[in-house]
């Protein structure tokens, strides 16, 4: 197997452990590696190099998602990130405005899916240079 057609690696943090079970298989069946992680802090000690896709939920003890995104954002601009998030409140907020990729539990999961395809379609586009 070359080294380029490697597997889109797609991060999901989520502190619900049947949630993180559920996308794993998601992404899984779609073609994607997938890496689960139960704090923003724990993926964060793993490191966010090899990752193509975030997927975050927002309420979570210790570091929220909002914070994780915004890490992120500074550390690995490129890196796609997706909310999601079971409390209707937040998805209200201003935070969540403008945001693409924000989904309320339970998500359509082929909408999820769709929306990390297309994300990655176009940075493929962008990227096209890549040595």
């Amino acid at each position: 197997m070359s080294v380029s057609k490697h597997k889109t690696v797609v991060a999901v943090v989520d502190d619900d452990p049947r949630l993180l079970e559920s996308m794993e298989e998601l992404l899984e069946s779609a073609g994607y590696a997938a890496r689960s992680f139960s704090s923003a802090q724990q993926l964060l000690i793993s490191g966010l190099s090899g990752l193509d896709v975030l997927i975050t939920d927002i309420g979570m003890p210790g570091m929220d998602g909002f914070e994780l995104r915004d890490l992120v954002n500074r550390a690995r601009p490129e890196l796609p990130v997706f909310l999601i998030t079971g409390r209707h409140e937040i998805a209200d907020q201003d935070r969540a405005k403008g945001i693409r990729g924000f989904f309320r539990k339970p998500f359509d999961a082929h909408a999820l899916l769709a929306a990390v395809g297309e994300t990655l379609r176009n940075h493929d586009k962008e990227d096209g240079h890549e040595s």
